[in-house]
């Protein structure tokens, strides 16, 4: 099959002007704009290596420029080919791509203490100026709640919080611990709310700083601790667990490892909140590029894939709600702000790191947004009456 015939597979809604490397053009689809969306490839190799693996591929060459796109944005070409694409998977030679896959995901989700703390600085021990850019003051990593449209993202990432607290059921004193605490926002925010003990864990040395200063300068040094370890590291008995935007991180091979020590650690009567990226299609390999350049050892599952390490550590799922468009609204946000402050982020990094981050951010909009992609958020418990009966306490 050739790159030609593969995109007039792929566009059947809309479609788009390319213009191969030999400088050949095509009609791809039923362009919908007068001036279409144009994809011009400037290297021969990406005839074939779009048509190999092109969820790989594709970025690299917008990364490197020998993709351009014109008579329009990333944002613009990916929303028309995700809304294509949809759930699917797009590789052209799809069975034998994916049995290799599996090989280099069972060799890839080993995510032992020592490189899971790799990995973690991979991403967020870049730079802290970065993700001043584009996050909210807070600093809030993760999907935001938006309970209208045109909620801000402040107004929407504050919404967040409140609805993980509310399903916490916090009483006053109880211990609490947070699994990947990031810069400290979420327990802080408990700290705050509901006059608990914290102890927040993460294994970014710049996120642990961060946050000690900020508990720091609100005077909660008492209330709130933060420090340097992997949840497998502790042996301690909490009354309230919670863990935001962390499990994509674990690895499947540990995934039976982590519902066992959540278990572990919550005492009988205690409530724990996973809030996790899952995928609503059955089990599938990492997004390659994704893997690559953003997330080493990430790894969003399926329900299924969660389901059962749950059960087998003798937790319950008390309640269960799955945010669909809401990460899709968040990114948006982030990619907005993140394009606004072009010229400060080439203060510190080059074009190519910029294009990366465009790439990321646009194409995980656009997986939450026509794909598979949705966020989980379980509750869990070690008996049927450690929760209220009814969400009354949550609406």
């Amino acid at each position: 099959m050739s790159l030609i015939k593969f995109c007039e597979r792929l566009f059947k809604k809309d479609g788009i002007i390319l213009i191969d490397s030999y400088g050949n053009k095509y009609r791809i689809g039923n362009p919908k704009k007068e001036k279409p969306i144009t994809l011009k490839l400037l290297d021969k190799k990406l005839n074939y290596k779009l048509l190999l693996c092109p969820d790989l591929y594709f970025g690299e060459a917008y990364m490197d420029g020998t993709l351009v796109i014109e008579n329009g944005t990333l944002t613009e070409f990916l929303d028309i080919a995700f809304q294509n694409i949809g759930r699917e998977d797009i590789n052209t030679y799809g069975k034998i791509i994916n049995s290799l896959r599996d090989t280099y995901r069972f060799l890839t989700n080993f995510n032992f203490v020592k490189k899971s703390k790799k990995n973690v600085a991979h991403h967020y021990d870049i730079s802290e100026k970065l993700y001043d850019l584009f996050l909210d003051k807070k600093r809030q990593y993760s999907c935001a709640y938006f309970k209208q449209p045109n909620d801000s993202l402040e107004t929407a990432q504050n919404n967040k919080i409140d609805h993980i607290i509310k399903k916490l059921n916090l009483r006053p004193n109880q211990k609490v611990l947070d699994i990947g605490s990031g810069w400290g926002t979420l327990a802080i925010d408990i700290a705050q709310k509901s006059q608990c003990e914290v102890l927040g864990i993460t294994l970014s040395e710049n996120q642990l700083e961060y946050s000690k200063r900020k508990a720091k300068e609100l005077n909660l040094e008492n209330q709130v601790q933060f420090k340097l370890a992997d949840y497998r590291e502790l042996d301690e008995k909490f009354d309230r667990i919670v863990s935001v935007g962390m499990f994509e991180h674990v690895g499947r091979k540990f995934y039976k490892k982590y519902f066992n020590t959540v278990s572990k650690l919550l005492n009988e009567e205690g409530v724990a909140l996973i809030h996790t990226i899952g995928s609503v299609n059955s089990p599938r390999n990492p997004q390659p590029w994704i893997t690559k350049y953003i997330f080493p050892g990430g790894y969003t599952p399926s329900l299924s894939e969660v389901a059962t390490p749950i059960e087998k550590s003798g937790l319950i799922i008390s309640d269960m709600e799955v945010l669909r468009m809401h990460y899709s609204h968040t990114l948006r946000h982030w990619k907005e702000r993140f394009l606004s402050k072009k010229k400060e982020v080439l203060y510190t990094f080059d074009e190519k790191f910029f294009r990366m981050w465009e790439f990321y951010l646009t194409s995980c909009e656009m997986a939450f947004k026509w794909g598979d992609q949705v966020v989980f958020q379980f509750q869990l418990t070690k008996n049927l009456t450690a929760a209220p009966n009814t969400r009354d306490y949550i609406y």
